[in-house]
């Protein structure tokens, strides 16, 4: 049994999350996450009303008993999204964790502070960990270059990122990018995490709720499978390679152009709609980490967490002590 700082701090068997997900994290892959001993997130700003994500919330409920938590990502938004609104309903609804990333939580951290709710902020450089633990977060999920989504600006791979955050920090620390099996386990508690974050693995488990050709295809491709689009706005977002991810790639090759030239290509919604959805691989914009070049099968959420936790404490009970013998 792998007992840290995290598995004490949110009372669950073993050092593994899922993060949030646009468009994967419903309620029923939470469930599986957190009744195979990890910890999964709701992803807030699927949901339009703070309403729906409170029935999300009770539908999780009624398929575990263990913990699980929401994710809310705070980012500018042409629609407005009601954080404030999703803040109380966590806080009502007794959920104790929640996942931040993108914008500072700094505003909602004296109403979770207030109602008992632990917060794991994800940051892609040690100044912004910095700081997020000045402000008062509980844990950091750190996120190194080999991420799906928004990796930042700097490129640092977690090998590196990892260790100097957790010399940075006093807070527990989380890996995440590039994390998907045993070995990736062993690796980031060696570097001093606490625990792994996964999404990509999560993405091809028999429970999410997303079409079987996206799943086949995360088997199929590499790590190489995967391309940087939006560097040129600052705004860098590792995706699938694909017709329309290479169509945006070409177009910014030219560095004058703006959001709106490419905008149509990068929608969200068209990307949930004919990828994860419908089943067109080349439909549209759709998020993956390298670590698809470790993703070899599509097994259920329990299978993928035990075979994790059974490969690390091999390494660790022979190779690492033989080593060390």
């Amino acid at each position: 049994m792998l007992k840290t700082r995290f598995t004490e701090m949110f009372g669950v068997e073993h050092p593994i999350t899922m993060g949030g997900m646009t468009g994967v994290g419903y309620g029923d892959l939470v469930a599986a996450v957190a009744n195979a001993g990890a910890l999964g997130f709701i992803t807030a700003h699927m949901f339009p009303t703070a309403e729906g994500l409170e029935q999300e919330i009770k539908r999780t409920r009624e398929m575990t008993d263990k913990p699980f938590g929401v994710n809310m990502t705070i980012l500018p938004s042409i629609n407005p999204i009601p954080y404030d609104e999703y803040r109380q309903v966590i806080c009502e609804t007794g959920v104790k964790v929640v996942e931040t990333a993108g914008r500072s939580p700094e505003p909602h951290l004296p109403d979770f502070k207030a109602n008992g709710v632990r917060v794991i902020h994800k940051c892609t450089s040690v100044r912004h960990a910095v700081t997020a633990a000045r402000l008062g977060v509980d844990v950091i999920s750190i996120d190194g270059f080999e991420c799906a989504g928004h990796p930042g600006e700097d490129d640092v791979t977690l090998i590196v990122l990892l260790p100097a955050t957790c010399d940075a920090v006093d807070i527990p620390v989380i890996a995440s990018g590039g994390m998907a099996d045993g070995r990736s386990l062993v690796a980031a508690l060696s570097l001093g995490a606490e625990g792994v974050n996964m999404g990509t693995r999560f993405l091809a488990t028999k429970e999410a709720k997303i079409h079987e050709n996206v799943k086949q295809a995360i088997v199929d491709q590499t790590e190489r499978d995967t391309v940087l689009i939006n560097r040129t706005l600052r705004n860098t977002a590792r995706v699938s390679k694909n017709d329309v991810s290479q169509e945006v790639v070409d177009i910014q090759r030219d560095t004058s152009k703006t959001f709106d030239d490419v905008k149509e290509l990068v929608a969200g919604v068209r990307g949930r709609a004919n990828v994860l959805e419908g089943g067109d691989i080349n439909g549209g914009i759709w998020t993956v980490g390298q670590s698809q070049g470790l993703v070899r099968d599509i097994p259920t959420c329990e299978e993928v967490v035990d075979r994790i936790v059974k490969q690390a404490e091999e390494i660790i009970q022979s190779r690492l002590d033989r080593m060390a013998g």
